[in-house]
């Protein structure tokens, strides 16, 4: 039997990981549909203090998203506890990275790079308008869904507007 997290989310396997998250498929049990968890992995050996830096930043990451309402940008539905850190419930896009498409597949026809990047454009364009700066834009940050929609994930590392900032020294982050 798989893992249970807060009681209600049913983890069903591991999507991806890095920086200081690892991104899960799970069930949510109680409204019966799939979706995507990102558990806040910590270092062995941190302080307190930046354990709690770290675990605030997690739920920066889930307002700057929530500020955001664009179908180019990941869906964020909640923010749980469990263990003592935050989980970010997000929207499970079905698909691959950007970084994967071409990866396994070689170089994309010109039109379809285009749309990709007028799609992150678009994505961007509605974080700026709502006060975010996503700041870690790259190819493994662009989700393709396999309906093609484009979706911009990660804002781990985003600023937002009147947010003092959470760069600390000796934290590698992204």
């Amino acid at each position: 039997m798989s893992e249970l997290i807060a009681e209600r989310y049913r983890l069903v396997e591991a999507l991806g990981e890095g920086g200081m998250g690892r991104v899960w498929q799970a069930r949510d049990e109680l409204l019966d549909r799939d979706v995507a968890l990102k558990e806040l992995v910590l270092p062995r050996g941190l302080p307190q203090a930046e354990i709690r830096d770290l675990r605030e930043r997690a739920i920066r990451e889930a307002r700057a998203i929530a500020r955001i309402d664009h179908p180019n940008v990941v869906r964020i539905h909640d923010v749980i506890h469990d263990g003592g850190s935050p989980w970010i419930v997000m929207e499970l896009v079905v698909g691959r990275s950007l970084f994967e498409a071409v990866r396994d597949d070689g170089a994309m026809a010109p039109e379809r790079v285009a749309v990709i990047g007028l799609d992150m454009l678009s994505a961007l364009r509605a974080a700026h308008r709502a006060g975010v700066l996503h700041r870690d834009v790259k190819p493994a940050n662009v989700l393709i869904g396999d309906d093609g929609r484009v979706v911009l994930t990660d804002f781990g590392l985003a600023a937002t507007t009147g947010d003092s900032g959470m760069t600390s020294t000796g934290i590698v982050l992204g």
